[in-house]
């Protein structure tokens, strides 16, 4: 077991992208949540992701799935800078990837302005500056490094940690734009999108994340597109379930000018229209299981090297089983053609 995440296997042209799998909501039936862990395990995708959760926080929602004996690997997409100062945001890293044994993803943003605004008095100046300096940190510290005075902008710190044998902790940053993603290039392993197109993550997203590595030296890191998705069923409205998953992001503007800038036409103060137009865009991907692990094909071509399933439609209007019996599907036609295309 290594402290030190590495991802040259992940980076290896032609390599299909790894299926993963995101709970979507805040975690808080912890049944529920272990229904999704068992579907990584029964069909053996790669990842657990879960975002932030002010319910039942994430970290002890991962370790309460190992205590049940489901240790899959798992991840965060994302948790929030503001929340935890990066030294017990290592502490709760490293101790997933022990009481799992497995790979850790921790993933982080800075969120919402208003929000970090809440918690700290007033926002980040500058975002690309925190998560910088905050992955920088992180990462010392995972690799046993005593940070010795570190006065950053947003961070402080003079100690390190008792350094223990562990399964490797990747370091990520949601991304919505190039400025970012260039940002990611020079402290992150994972570049983690949502509502992120395919032609936009190739043409701009891609790119900057490779500017950002090589202006430190280092290799670019891999990308988890997590898309949202659901089955064509008999009376099913795709626009509904798009916008029962994405309302909120419809409503903030830093989505909205992502998905302006690739050509989808959104509107902060119309997100029914928007989310029609996400299923327009096929950003929303709605159909046949078949047609579904085509569209996902795409995202691996654009760059993306692991695809996180996000039913949150279908979870917030049908229930679990529902929103697992596309996952099942999707994640059966999508072996299927990775089966037919080798």
């Amino acid at each position: 077991m290594t402290t030190t995440a590495t991802h040259t296997e992940d980076s290896m042209a032609g390599t299909p992208p790894r299926l993963s799998l995101m709970y979507p909501l805040m975690a808080h039936d912890l049944d529920q949540v272990a229904a999704f862990a068992e579907a990584v395990r029964e069909l053996a995708l790669h990842r657990l992701y879960m975002g932030q959760s002010l319910v039942v926080d994430t970290h002890q929602a991962f370790a309460h799935l190992a205590g049940r004996g489901i240790r899959v690997p798992a991840g965060t997409s994302v948790a929030l800078t503001a929340l935890r100062h990066p030294l017990d945001a290592a502490v709760q890293a490293r101790s997933l990837a022990l009481l799992t044994g497995e790979p850790y993803v921790a993933g982080f943003s800075t969120g919402d302005p208003a929000f970090v605004a809440s918690v700290r008095g007033r926002p980040y100046e500058s975002p690309r500056t925190a998560v910088a300096e905050y992955l920088t940190v992180m990462r010392r510290l995972l690799d046993g490094e005593v940070v010795e005075d570190f006065q950053g902008r947003y961070v402080r710190i003079d100690d390190g940690l008792l350094q223990v044998p562990h399964p490797p902790v990747s370091l990520g940053v949601g991304v919505l734009r190039p400025r970012m993603a260039c940002t990611a290039g020079q402290v992150a392993d994972v570049a983690i999108t949502l509502l992120t197109p395919a032609g936009y993550l190739r043409e701009q997203i891609v790119p900057a994340l490779a500017r950002g590595a090589a202006s430190r030296g280092r290799a670019a890191p891999t990308v988890t597109a997590i898309v949202p998705c659901a089955v064509r069923r008999p009376g099913r409205d795709p626009r509904k379930l798009a916008f029962a998953a994405h309302e909120l992001h419809l409503g903030g503007e830093h989505y909205a000018a992502m998905l302006r800038s690739s050509g989808v036409d959104v509107d902060v103060s119309d997100p029914w229209a928007g989310a029609g137009a996400l299923v327009d865009a096929g950003v929303f991907v709605h159909g046949t299981p078949e047609e579904v692990a085509e569209h996902l094909t795409g995202y691996g071509e654009a760059g993306a090297t692991e695809i996180a399933l996000s039913c949150a439609g279908v979870l917030l209007t049908e229930g679990p089983e529902a929103a697992l019996a596309d996952v099942r599907a999707i994640a059966e036609a999508m072996r299927d053609r990775t089966a037919r295309v080798r």
